[in-house]
């Protein structure tokens, strides 16, 4: 073993050991980004670089478990990725669905899948929903999985969904609209019931949300990473816990 992976997993625990488990985030939130241009930076397939960024996922998730993390929203697939060229669309609805049975499989955590699942092939939206089902029952990590995915999208299906639980009950729109609050929406987000993401990190050196998680976000702290998706660290992950435990978070106060 050479001396540069020595004093790099030497430096891993150093990391490790200084974050407090109160000054590590509940719910993480990841974008990742960057898969194709890691494919094209290292000249091989976009195929290539979706199923290293998936490989990276399952990676992932191990470290948030060695932490202590409760809650992850990972986004793997956008409401505007559903207008790529077929061919790579194709590609992801491939690759997706794998990684799904992959982390229903090891048996750890509750794989939650969020999002338009309806714009999806039906046969693959079957897929998730039954992931989803199987898995509820584990005592882990609740995961995220943003699939078809939008926050307008995501806020509109929320309020829809209220209005229509609302016409059930006979409320007329004068009296919701006189008794509306910020919980009312709350509680039917796809992430209802769970913490709001303490902390967002984007890979790629991209500095934008995007849309991810608009509603449960407002107080969220951020960090963006240069690295490309496939090719972010344990050590990237544990400079950002490190970077997030010496923020002190007001919430607007």
């Amino acid at each position: 073993m050479g001396a540069r992976v020595l004093a790099y997993r030497a430096y891993q625990r150093l990391l490790r050991s200084r974050l407090a488990p109160s000054a590590l985030p509940r719910h993480v939130g990841v974008i990742i980004d960057g898969n194709r241009r890691w494919a094209k930076a290292y000249g091989t397939t976009t195929h290539d670089g979706h199923r290293a960024g998936a490989d990276k996922v399952v990676e992932f998730l191990g470290w948030c478990d060695e932490v202590g993390v409760e809650v992850v929203t990972v986004w793997l697939l956008s409401t505007d990725n559903l207008t790529r060229a077929s061919a790579e669309l194709d590609q992801l609805l491939e690759i997706i669905p794998d990684l799904v049975e992959r982390l229903a499989e090891t048996g750890r955590w509750r794989v939650n899948p969020v999002g338009r699942l309806d714009l999806l092939p039906a046969a693959t939206a079957n897929r998730l929903k039954e992931v989803g089902e199987a898995t509820a029952p584990i005592d882990g990590i609740t995961v995220n999985l943003a699939i078809g995915y939008g926050g307008r999208q995501e806020i509109t299906d929320a309020v829809r969904s209220l209005l229509a639980e609302h016409a059930e009950r006979g409320t007329s729109l004068a009296d919701l609209a006189e008794t509306l609050d910020v919980e009312h929406i709350s509680e039917h987000l796809y992430t209802r019931g769970q913490p709001d993401p303490d902390f967002v990190i984007r890979t790629s050196g991209e500095q934008r949300l995007s849309g991810f998680l608009l509603w449960q976000s407002a107080h969220s702290e951020y960090y963006f990473c240069e690295a490309y998706w496939p090719e972010f660290r344990k050590v990237d992950f544990l400079r950002a816990l490190r970077a997030y435990s010496t923020r002190q978070r007001r919430f607007g106060g």
